[in-house]
């Protein structure tokens, strides 16, 4: 799984003209998945995303996670995160994993994310498209990838 986690003031998904995911102060979290995630990668990673300490404490110091803050999470798929653009201009996504395999892992994706945050997690819709609106808080951008743990 890949994923690029923003940390935001607000944040909003629409699809045909309907918002569907909306938050506040958290994170916006844009997932890549191809075949060979597992659920191990995905209750690594939604570890991970829910206990970076990227907002700022009294001192202004990023130590402090999403869960501290009582934050809320927008997870939105996004296939391009898995683009290779080794050879040529047109990026391939040959690495990303189709709809019957990656809606499943998706869903499970999001459902730890509510166990390990407790709360509701806002969402786009799979393979939609979608517009995605965010004021980047910081900005504070950061990459994942559970294939290279660093």
């Amino acid at each position: 799984m890949r994923t690029v986690i923003q940390r935001v003031s607000e944040a909003s998904v629409t699809v045909d003209g309907k918002i569907t995911g909306i938050i506040k102060k958290g994170l916006l979290v844009l997932l890549g998945i191809e075949d060979n995630d597992t659920a191990e990668d995905i209750e690594w990673l939604s570890s991970k995303i829910v206990n970076l300490r990227i907002f700022n404490d009294e001192n202004g110091v990023m130590n402090i996670s999403v869960k501290d803050i009582d934050g809320e999470i927008l997870l939105v798929s996004q296939f391009t995160l898995h683009a290779s653009t080794k050879k040529g201009n047109r990026p391939s996504y040959i690495r990303a994993s189709k709809p019957d395999i990656a809606i499943p892992l998706y869903e499970k994706m999001i459902v730890q994310l509510e166990k390990d945050s407790g709360k509701k997690i806002h969402t786009g819709i799979f393979g939609a498209d979608m517009k995605v609106q965010l004021l980047n808080d910081g900005p504070v951008t950061i990459m994942i990838d559970t294939k290279n743990r660093e």
